[in-house]
């Protein structure tokens, strides 16, 4: 038998399995359990074949499947303090950083993005939730305010496509001060006349749901996304009574008056276009083209009520 396992059932096992076959070839959806083929999963932008159910995408993917013909261009936001508390659990919260940042290519959860959408020209904020689950920190908060400034440089409408777990504990009380500068972006972007639209995918939660997450003129959802602030078992706990079925997903927010529709991601960039296109009146002249040294500058630019929270920012905590 020693013969036959050392060298025998060795030799069979390297005729039969190649080395270069990847082993996620095949995905299994969560809700139907169906396996489906990586290429069919990605041609259907991470939407089961068999019975619909969104998983969820990623946010460079998902920006390719928003603006037209998949071109776009994202900005440079605003550099902070790396861990203004010195935060510190079972890691340093540096190392969680580097660590986020080496695993997905960008520096914090948010991605400001910009380019033409239904010929039109459009400001996408997404939330990366690869990167610490899409938490909210200083960096997006002022990246947010980076992304309305930039809507009203180009007279485009702002567009938020959230996915976080909420607020970043590792940065404190900094963190939740963000949910009323996302507050103050949006009200630069309506002062301005332009729209403000919201899409809620999976999961949207904590601070985010809290704060700009529900602020839209108009909200969309794609279809059993998670929305709400705290989690349905504390929920549950605390009034200590069960909660209806269906309780914090997009259908039952709908039904509920939170969420204007739910909207299938095959026809969320359509959907979008035609929003803006009623919003924006589509007869009028199109939105200037605004030169990319503008946008820098723009972006850099930070206005005189932010001058007393970015000295707190950068103030080290006391050790």
């Amino acid at each position: 038998m020693n013969w036959l396992n050392n060298y025998v059932r060795p030799k069979i096992r390297a005729l039969v399995q190649r080395e270069d076959v990847p082993d996620n070839l095949w995905r299994q959806c969560p809700k139907c359990g169906q396996m489906i083929f990586h290429r069919d999963l990605e041609a259907a932008l991470n939407v089961c074949t068999h019975c619909g159910h969104h998983m969820r995408l990623g946010a460079v993917k998902r920006l390719e499947t928003l603006f037209d013909d998949g071109a776009f261009q994202t900005i440079e936001l605003p550099r902070l303090v790396k861990d203004p508390l010195r935060f510190r659990d079972r890691k340093r919260y540096t190392d969680r950083l580097k660590e986020n940042r080496a695993a997905t290519g960008r520096d914090d959860a948010l991605i400001v993005a910009h380019g033409r959408m239904g010929g039109r020209n459009a400001v996408v904020a997404i939330m990366n939730f690869d990167f610490m689950g899409g938490s909210m920190g200083l960096a997006m908060g002022k990246g947010f305010l980076a992304a309305a400034r930039l809507a009203v440089l180009q007279e485009a409408p702002l567009i938020a496509v959230t996915a976080s777990g909420g607020a970043r504990m590792q940065e404190g009380i900094l963190s939740l001060m963000q949910m009323p500068r996302t507050v103050i972006a949006i009200d630069e972007v309506k002062e301005a006349g332009l729209p403000y639209i919201v899409v809620l995918t999976d999961p949207t939660t904590g601070g985010v749901s809290a704060s700009f997450a529900m602020l839209g003129d108009v909200a969309l959802a794609e279809p059993a996304a998670v929305i709400g602030f705290a989690g349905a078992r504390v929920i549950e706990e605390t009034i200590r009574e069960q909660l209806p079925e269906g309780f914090q997903r997009a259908e039952y927010l709908r039904d509920h008056g939170m969420v204007d529709r739910v909207v299938h991601r095959h026809s969320l960039r359509d959907e979008i276009v035609h929003i803006t296109d009623l919003l924006m009146n589509r007869g009028a002249p199109a939105a200037r083209v605004v030169p990319m040294n503008r946008v820098a500058r723009a972006v850099r630019t930070q206005p005189a009520r932010d001058e007393d929270a970015a000295d707190d920012e950068q103030r080290p905590a006391a050790e």
